[in-house]
This record gives C-alpha cells, sequence and structure tokens, in this order.
C-alpha cells in the first residue's frame, strides 16, 4: 500500500515508512539469495493477507452486499458507455 495516498496516514507514519524503506534498501544488497527470496516470499505473503482481510471486511458489509446484488441484477440494456456520457475523458 502507497502510505502516502492513505487517508487515515499522518506524517509520522509517511516518515517511519519511508525510513524503513530506506533500511530495506540498505540492508537487501548484504542478503544472501536463500534470504532475499524468503523476504520477498513473507512480503508478498503480508500483501496477500491484507488483501484477503480487507475482501472479507466487504463481504461482512450488508450495504455493500446489497449493492452488488441489484448491480448484478441489473440488465445491461441500462448500462451507457462512458465515452458517450463523458467525450472529454
Amino acid at each position: 500500500m502507497n502510505l502516502a495516498n492513505h487517508p487515515d496516514t499522518t506524517d509520522l507514519a509517511i516518515a517511519q515508512s519511508q525510513a524503513l524503506q530506506a533500511q530495506l534498501i540498505e540492508i537487501s544488497p548484504q542478503l544472501s539469495i536463500e534470504h532475499l527470496q524468503t523476504l520477498t516470499d513473507f512480503a508478498a505473503y503480508l500483501l496477500d493477507k491484507a488483501s484477503h482481510e480487507a475482501t472479507q471486511e466487504l463481504s461482512t458489509d450488508p450495504n455493500l452486499l446489497t449493492k452488488l446484488k441489484q448491480a448484478q441484477s441489473t440488465p445491461t440494456s441500462q448500462f451507457k458507455n462512458w465515452r458517450e456520457l463523458r467525450s472529454d475523458v
């Protein structure tokens, strides 16, 4: 996640994130291939876990589920091409 674009992020959190990223950049060349692979695998695991948690959180929102069901049942004939609506986009 890019913290700079996250609405709940404070300047302190951004500074901490940048410091940790710099630390990773400094440390990573010193790691063996095996340890670098482990670090990469773990980082990918953390991203995947966060994605699953966000999906789980959204799937428990009754309002969102209702809106999704309504959208899925809407006939495609009711949709309009966005290019026809906004030619300046």
